[in-house]
């Protein structure tokens, strides 16, 4: 563990965002146990940072655990269907994370400058000097979505419809990413899904 991990404001930080976390209605399985989906989210999120980045620092897993605040209350139904209400979703439910992460961060003691560097990576706003934590926060958004998402999309949307998603997260991802992604433990027909992808994407 490392030292800004035993600092109280780190604790309390993670544990404000656990809170608005513990609150969605929806489920997943963690280790045989039904949590909080967006819960169990944050974690799988801090894990694949320190799993890409062992050295990442104490804003980039701040990041990495305040994903989703309160995702639940912004209804994707909520938005017109098609690409262009999807995008006005997330861009509203960004500024809604960054907003409440900024609260709890600003509650556990830290300043102006380390909450909005959060808020920027939150936003997908992280300038040329935050490049290399954006990156890694991207990759294991997507590997979080392949490693547990994934099958759940396919059984939706149908082998086509995953493939056009997937050739969009591909190119996404770094190197690293993409080493890790080809490393999952994924069904045979979940790792045919993603072959087909990578090869439509261009190089």
């Amino acid at each position: 563990m490392k030292s800004f991990e035993l600092m109280p404001r780190f604790q309390n930080a993670v544990a404000g965002f656990d809170l608005f976390h513990r609150e969605d209605p929806a489920t997943a399985t963690v280790d045989g146990e039904r949590v909080p989906r967006e819960l169990a989210y944050s974690r799988r999120m801090a894990a694949w940072v320190e799993r890409l980045d062992p050295e990442a620092g104490e804003i980039l897993l701040l990041a990495a655990h305040c994903q989703h605040l309160r995702r639940f209350s912004l209804p994707r139904t909520d938005y017109p269907d098609g690409r262009k209400g999807y995008l006005a979703w997330r861009r509203a439910a960004a500024l809604e994370h960054a907003r409440l992460a900024g609260a709890v961060l600003r509650d556990a003691g830290y300043r102006r400058e380390q909450m909005e560097r959060v808020q920027n990576l939150v936003l997908k706003r992280a300038g040329r000097s935050a490049a290399a934590e954006a990156q890694t926060l991207e990759d294991a958004a997507c590997l979080v979505f392949l490693e547990h998402d994934l099958e759940a999309l396919a059984g939706r949307l149908g082998a086509d419809k995953t493939a056009e998603v997937l050739a969009r997260t591909w190119p996404k991802m770094s190197v690293a990413g993409r080493d890790a992604a080809a490393a999952l433990e994924l069904k045979p027909e979940l790792r045919a899904l993603v072959e087909r992808a990578v090869k439509r994407t261009p190089s």
